[in-house]
């Protein structure tokens, strides 16, 4: 279970990221954080696996007090949690596999870091991951061959590969187009349900969010507006998550689901 209570963020500059933020996300759940630019979306991802420090209230994972770790407790406990980006941070002159297997590179000892080499184990885990998102048979192929949703796919089974019981994806879905983009969204989706993987996702589009997310956040400067289930959202929620900014939600009638039209 993650649990924000009463956390806050402000940067050096002082910016109010995060305000008064009360949340709890149990495992399995599929979540979608939606809101403006500069809401507070991406700050708030990425302080469950503390890549942004807190600066008031608590962040417990599990009951542990993720602002209280420290070194190797860090690195450890990041092991729990895979992060999906927008832009993949892949290298594109390596082949799928290798890619893959870098997942395993903070577990290895120093000779293996510098030499490369993998188990048998290692690597059977990385093929195994790339089958679950549909790409063994790009394996050996260098990744800057694969389209955008293949290396989209390609970070999802690095992820995978170091068994998270928790994925953050920030935007993950932002650089693809729609076709591809619910290819994607497949994959996140079945993996949440057969893996029981938590998946918290910072994402624009609202019509996909509202179409695979079982949960919905809504934040506007800092703060969470709107806490509950996809089916109950509404356009007058949306109005209120977006502050009025009907025209960054709306989209064509094919896209926007019945329910908020």
């Amino acid at each position: 279970m993650i649990e924000f209570i009463n956390v806050e963020k402000t940067y050096p500059n002082g910016t109010a990221a995060l305000k008064n933020i009360n949340l709890k996300i149990e495992q399995g759940e599929f979540v979608a954080v939606i809101g403006l630019s500069g809401a507070g979306k991406s700050t708030l991802i990425r302080c469950i696996n503390r890549m942004h420090d807190i600066t008031g209230g608590q962040l417990n994972v599990d009951d542990v007090d993720v602002s209280k770790l420290r070194g190797k407790q860090i690195r450890k406990f990041r092991r729990r949690i895979g992060m999906i980006f927008q832009s993949f941070n892949l290298v594109t002159r390596m082949s799928v596999i290798k890619n893959v297997l870098v997942s395993f590179v903070p577990d290895l000892p120093a000779w293996r870091k510098l030499t490369g080499f993998f188990t048998k184990e290692q690597k059977i885990k990385a093929l195994e991951a790339l089958d679950k998102v549909g790409i063994l048979d790009k394996a050996y192929v260098r990744v800057d061959q694969l389209s955008g949703g293949q290396q989209q796919r390609v970070a999802l089974a690095r992820t995978l590969a170091q068994s998270p019981d928790i994925i953050l994806a920030d935007e993950p879905i932002a650089s693809l187009d729609p076709v591809t983009a619910k290819m994607v969204m497949d994959d996140f989706k079945r993996i949440n349900r057969e893996l029981n993987i938590s998946v918290i996702m910072n994402i624009h589009h609202v019509e996909i969010a509202l179409e695979y997310a079982d949960r919905i956040i809504g934040i506007r400067q800092g703060e969470i507006v709107f806490d509950g289930e996809s089916g109950k959202v509404t356009r007058d929620i949306l109005n209120d998550i977006y502050g009025g900014r009907t025209d960054e939600w709306k989209s064509s009638a094919e896209e926007t689901p019945a329910h908020v039209r």
